[in-house]
């Protein structure tokens, strides 16, 4: 049977999708800013529906509503900012576009984390072995867990970030079929939302998880080392 090394109280508060919220005002950007760098590596392009936001990690997708004509729109965190106080997210003008704010210039918006990605830039997105977006759950799907809270030592390569549990299973299974290693969950708590972050190994010596990232990058680019003594 194929068993999955979780810390034990990540299953225990993971059956639920965790939400965060947040109002304030929305920005987009201007147009000298198409082609630019993004703080993710990605380039900034108008059309596509992409935001800036403070501290939500990179592959983030947001629903963002406007709190003045109640429209909505899903875009996915890959810039740091805005750095204007009382703005809470800055988005690309194909989303300000369908809020409906680009005369005003501002808008007074919700926005809800409603998927914590997977760790990858958008450029990259569903290279990897599972899209974590909009996954297709079997009628009968079953995972078997070996479940052991640990103190790991040595170095591990993690993954993604995830907030359902389904993405979390099934990547998690899928990383042990590709990788041949043991996969571990760390919690996190991001602004007082829960994620759980996937990590390959451990890995006994430094090499050994520099070799194992450089063969995982080709999938996931966003991926680091894990050095569990500085945790």
């Amino acid at each position: 049977m194929k068993k999955i090394v979780l810390l034990f109280f990540a299953i225990c508060a993971a059956g639920v999708a965790l939400a965060q919220t947040q109002t304030g005002k929305a920005s987009f950007y201007a147009d000298k800013f198409e082609g630019s760098p993004t703080a993710s590596g990605e380039k900034y392009k108008h059309s596509k529906l992409t935001a800036a936001h403070k501290t939500l990690p990179f592959g983030t997708k947001v629903k963002v509503t406007n709190l003045a004509n109640n429209e909505s729109v899903e875009v996915v965190v890959n810039d740091r900012g805005p750095y204007v106080e009382g703005r809470i997210i800055d988005l690309s003008k194909s989303a300000a576009e369908k809020l409906g704010f680009i005369n005003q210039g501002i808008a007074e918006v919700k926005i809800e984390v409603i998927d914590a990605g997977d760790g990858k830039s958008r450029a990259n997105k569903g290279e990897g072995p599972v899209s974590i977006d909009h996954v297709t759950v079997e009628e009968k799907e079953f995972y078997d867990f070996g479940i052991s809270r640990l103190l790991p030592k040595g170095f591990g390569v993690q993954i993604g970030t995830y907030q359902e549990l389904v993405n979390l299973m099934r990547l998690s299974d899928n990383l042990k079929n590709s990788y041949k290693k043991n996969v571990m969950v760390q919690v996190k708590v991001i602004n007082g939302v829960k994620y759980y972050s996937l990590i390959l190994g451990p890995l006994s010596t430094r090499p050994k998880a520099d070799e194992l990232l450089a063969e995982v990058k080709k999938k996931f680019p966003d991926s680091f080392v894990v050095d569990y003594s500085r945790l």
